[in-house]
């Protein structure tokens, strides 16, 4: 049972944005699989089932990455707090400057997020310049930076 009830769950994240695990249980019991919010829990756990920022500015659950990439992730991440010196963004264009030299491991720290909206990224020596799909993606991405740094 657990394990076509953490398949189930795989399928509904990956075809329905959905944002709490309220909304996961509800389409579960849609589904046939009747289970306690708690134990949904344990299954997101299990399966690393992770919230990614939509282009709306929400978030949605869905699949981690691998482990050896999630490990060379929060290595990029830890370098992406430790090179961003400022941030801002104008409509859809975010800019971060960065120490010297290390604008290219912020970009790829951007890159290994994995974001969808996230269009690209682009670095010279100091500065990053990110391309988002649309100017609400931008104002949340800065709000995550922001809580990042603080």
């Amino acid at each position: 049972m657990k394990t076509q009830r953490q398949a189930k769950i795989m399928e509904i994240i990956s075809t329905k944005d959905i944002e709490t695990q309220e909304q996961l249980l509800s389409a579960l019991q849609e589904a046939g699989f009747y289970s306690t919010q708690a134990t949904i829990s344990r299954d997101i756990k299990e399966l690393r089932v992770v919230k990614e920022l939509t282009s709306f500015g929400t978030y949605r659950y869905t699949s981690a990455a691998k482990e050896n990439a999630g490990t060379f992730s929060a290595r990029l991440n830890t370098i992406f707090r430790e090179c961003i010196i400022s941030y801002d963004y104008a409509q859809n264009i975010i800019v971060l400057k960065t120490m010297p030299g290390l604008a290219s491991a912020a970009a790829s720290a951007v890159d290994a997020m994995a974001m969808s909206v996230v269009v690209g990224t682009l670095a010279g020596d100091d500065t990053v310049f990110i391309v988002m799909r649309d100017n609400n993606s931008a104002a949340a991405f800065c709000g995550e930076i922001k809580s990042l740094l603080s």
